[in-house]
């Protein structure tokens, strides 16, 4: 099994590019991390000796011109990672690889929320789905405000206030730890493995219990204390919309979050629903949740563009359990788009991820991927 540590400079640079671009040729190599090819020969051999980098096969071989150069990648089994997503009901785990592709899932509901009682659920969780394979680490996320990788300032949905969480997790396993916010890690986990991948610039806003935002600009993460709080989800956009929890008329809360969508559905129906079920209906034709929805699709819309307009990013990611809105009200979210940017303005490609908390659990695990392999 190779190992990473203590990799600094051009070397850690070389398996950094290995592991989220590979396999990659030597010629290749030599153009991103700027070393002549002699130098990045002298670099890999001793990581390709220690088993870190493996040389695989580049295809048939012409007898014309000689041997052909064997690209370079990585085992990415030689590690596994846990991440967990914790919501305010249930832990949902997942197991990947080195380059974070989910092996297996699994999910736990929490029985009650006290610190102590879900960090033991978190643990056996991760238990559960290693089973006899050896963890190289665990990430766990949460919606709220963590420092230090282990520091839970505040955690609305779980009624959480100063939990030194990661201290919880260690008391109950021996893997290294890392606990983060929610969006922090879905947004590298983005960057790193899914549809953010080769954008200097991008922009992620999900859609569930609340509005989460992350930005990648220079092709780095933008973190602060203040993603925890959910800012964009206040941000108004319809003056007449909605009321949200803190009395907002029109904000994206109120007009986007599941359990708004769900409460404005069910009133005009005069009966309890469930956020697919609101879906459908709007999808149906039904008239009172196609009127919500379609308000709510042009509001998201808006908002998009408000995104856009600021940051200027390459494309738009969208994600988060209350995504689906995103296609039933794709004509109507299309149209908020286009009214609120300038006619000339490029087009933005958007991307939506799976509307489940198996990405975010994935999030999760790619911090802990990290962490490990930069030695955070």
């Amino acid at each position: 099994m190779g190992e990473w540590r203590p990799l600094t400079g051009p070397s850690r640079q070389v398996a950094l590019e290995i592991l989220l671009d590979g396999p990659l040729s030597r010629a290749e190599l030599s153009r991103r991390v700027g070393l002549s090819p002699g130098s990045l020969t002298r670099l890999s051999k001793p990581m390709v000796e220690s088993g870190l980098l493996v040389e695989v096969s580049a295809g048939p071989t012409d007898a014309r011109v000689g041997r052909p150069s064997q690209p370079l990648d990585l085992d990415p089994a030689s590690h596994h990672f846990v991440g967990v997503k914790v919501t305010g009901d249930a832990a949902v785990g997942v197991l990947t690889t080195l380059r974070a592709e989910v092996i297996a899932t699994a999910e736990r509901p929490l029985i009650d929320q006290a610190p102590t009682t879900v960090a033991s659920i978190v643990t056996e969780l991760a238990d559960d789905l290693a089973s006899d394979l050896h963890l190289t680490g665990l990430g766990v996320s949460l919606g709220g405000r963590v420092a230090n990788n282990s520091e839970v300032r505040w955690a609305p949905f779980l009624d959480w206030v100063d939990v030194n969480f990661g201290e919880l997790l260690t008391a109950h396993t021996d893997v290294p730890v890392v606990v983060a916010n929610d969006v922090t890690a879905l947004t590298e986990s983005t960057h790193w493995f899914g549809a953010g991948r080769g954008a200097d610039r991008f922009v992620l806003i999900t859609i569930g219990a609340g509005i989460g935002y992350g930005l990648v600009i220079h092709d780095r993460t933008v973190d602060s204390p203040d993603v925890s709080l959910g800012l964009i989800g206040h941000h108004p956009l319809l003056p007449d919309g909605p009321r949200c929890d803190r009395g907002h008329h029109g904000c994206a809360a109120g007009l986007l979050q599941v359990d708004s969508i769900i409460e404005q559905v069910g009133s005009a129906l005069g009966r309890p629903v469930e956020y697919d079920e609101a879906l459908d209906l709007a999808a149906k034709g039904e008239p009172a949740a196609q009127r919500v929805i379609s308000t709510a699709g042009r509001a998201l819309g808006k908002l998009i563009a408000v995104a856009a307009n600021f940051t200027m990013p390459q494309r738009v990611v969208l994600g988060g359990e209350g995504i689906r809105l995103a296609e039933v009200a794709h004509d109507e979210l299309v149209a908020g788009l286009h009214a609120n940017r300038h006619p000339s303005a490029t087009d933005l490609p958007l991307v939506l991820q799976p509307p489940d908390f198996t990405e975010w659990a994935r999030g999760a695990a790619v911090v802990a991927i990290q962490t490990f392999v930069l030695g955070a």
